[in-house]
């Protein structure tokens, strides 16, 4: 009925025969509405709803009723095969990440069944969520509901075809602070095609995007952080120079592979391309840069240029939760503080697993929080970033177990988070005068309450950091 009010063409399915009935009759005795009501089973919507649609809308939390994973993707490509191109699909789910983990706490800000009805929990594993419904009358009612992580929900959607999928939490874009209690999924049916990932990007590398494009952050990390390796360092000294602690890391890591003229390697989130240069140079491999950023990765090109080494590099414009590559068109696949930025690096991970080929390895580093980390103690961290969760090393092992990846080694260098965010922050002190005219002092001080917050934070153990290595 709200969707007719606002000019919408619409049908309303559904189960049972008995709710199409009453919706039938409510919508006739309000406002005189003839709704067009078909009983219809999800997981043949296309033989009993004819035609297709710009949106279908599944709410209530409906579509935790499906038991099944077989019947759960059915119903979804039934969804994805009604819609238009460029149509969307939005579902909405309750946060059964916080239940399942413990952390349930329901504001009923956002509520289906009214102020005097309470539903609670009853019992909870990873394959059934029973609520109790408590009505005014002393009455209460059982509803068992399949408990969907939010993450699981989105590859789903991803499998069947989904190529762009948004979630919000509470209506949020961001969702900071407590957990939301409804989480909202909004998928895009269309086909990126190769040249189209900047109008496709997720929420989450959207804003990374436009923070790394800003002439702010481009001056900042090109003079303060060094312009080349834009990423955490491996310090011996205290003082040692930002630029020669960076390059530490890149040398390490490159140690940990075998390496030749003949590897293919790719970079995804790679800044100013500083370490494919390093790898090009040192071992004549071939090297592809994978970033977000045009204003960094057009910096990247004309350093490739001018070292003579852009016939072993390739630049790339896109984003890591798409990648525009063949399956197992890599022989490793490298990556170094970018991943924390993705509100989807599940995503990545899969992304990364599919380009990677049978034998390869996968060598990431990635602040991180520390298994066991409180999400307050990380608040402030995620504030800056306008994230809502970051990556742990059980994260990491979890999900690339999952993905068929054999883990190698974790070398464990938490204590060198701190150290660089705090060499950061003493060189930006020093060279403040530097930046006149080319950083805003607003994005200065910005910076250095993050710097401190990154400092604080892994001074008391609350993240991590270290170079991860896997194997396909």
């Amino acid at each position: 009925m709200r969707l007719l009010e606002e000019g919408f063409d619409t049908v309303s399915a559904d189960g049972s025969p008995e709710m199409l009935a009453k919706a039938f009759a409510n919508g006739y005795s309000y406002g005189g509405h003839i709704l067009r009501v078909v009983n219809a089973d999800w997981r043949w919507l296309n033989r009993d709803v004819h035609g297709t649609y710009d949106a279908i809308i599944c709410l209530g939390n409906s579509f935790t009723h499906l038991f099944s994973e077989g019947d759960r993707r059915k119903a979804l490509a039934e969804f994805y095969a009604m819609l238009n191109h460029d149509g969307v699909l939005i579902i909405d789910q309750r946060n059964y990440d916080a239940l399942l983990d413990g952390n349930y706490g329901n504001t009923h800000t956002y509520y289906y069944c009214g102020e005097d009805v309470a539903a609670e929990p009853d019992h909870v594993d990873e394959g059934l969520a029973r609520f109790v419904y408590r009505f005014p009358d002393q009455s209460k009612y059982y509803l068992n509901m399949f408990p969907l992580r939010k993450n699981y929900m989105r590859r789903l959607m991803r499998e069947v075809g989904f190529q762009r999928i948004d979630t919000y939490g509470d209506f949020q874009e961001t969702y900071k602070g407590g957990d939301p209690d409804f989480y909202i999924h909004i998928a895009e049916k269309s086909y990126l095609r190769e040249g189209e990932n900047s109008d496709h990007y997720s929420t989450a590398v959207h804003t990374a995007r436009e923070y790394y494009n800003s002439s702010d952050a481009d001056n900042f990390y090109y003079t303060i952080w060094g312009g080349t390796d834009i990423h955490v360092g491996l310090y011996q000294t205290p003082d040692e120079d930002i630029a020669a602690a960076s390059r530490r890391t890149v040398e390490q890591m490159a140690n940990k592979l075998d390496i030749d003229v003949n590897t293919k390697i790719i970079d995804i989130g790679a800044g100013y391309g500083g370490s494919a240069r390093y790898l090009a140079e040192t071992y004549g491999c071939h090297v592809t840069c994978l970033n977000l950023s045009e204003v960094e990765n057009e910096r990247n090109r004309e350093m490739n240029a001018e070292a003579g080494l852009d016939h072993l590099i390739d630049v790339w414009d896109g984003s890591f939760e798409n990648i525009n590559a063949n399956d197992a068109a890599f022989d490793v696949v490298w990556s170094q503080d970018a991943m924390l930025h993705s509100g989807d690096r599940a995503r990545v991970l899969e992304e990364a697993v599919r380009v990677l080929r049978t034998g390869g390895e996968f060598i990431f580093t990635d602040p991180m929080a520390a298994d066991g980390a409180r999400k307050d103690d990380l608040q402030p961290i995620l504030d800056r970033l306008h994230l809502d969760t970051m990556g742990t090393p059980g994260f990491y092992r979890k999900e690339l177990g999952r993905l068929g990846l054999t883990e190698v080694e974790f070398d464990d260098n938490s204590p060198q988070l701190p150290a660089h965010y705090g060499r950061v922050l003493k060189e930006l002190e020093s060279r403040q005068s530097e930046l006149e005219g080319k950083v805003s002092a607003e994005y200065q001080e910005r910076m250095k309450n993050g710097l401190r917050n990154w400092v604080n934070g892994g001074n008391a153990g609350h993240l991590a950091w270290g170079i991860f290595v896997f194997r396909k």
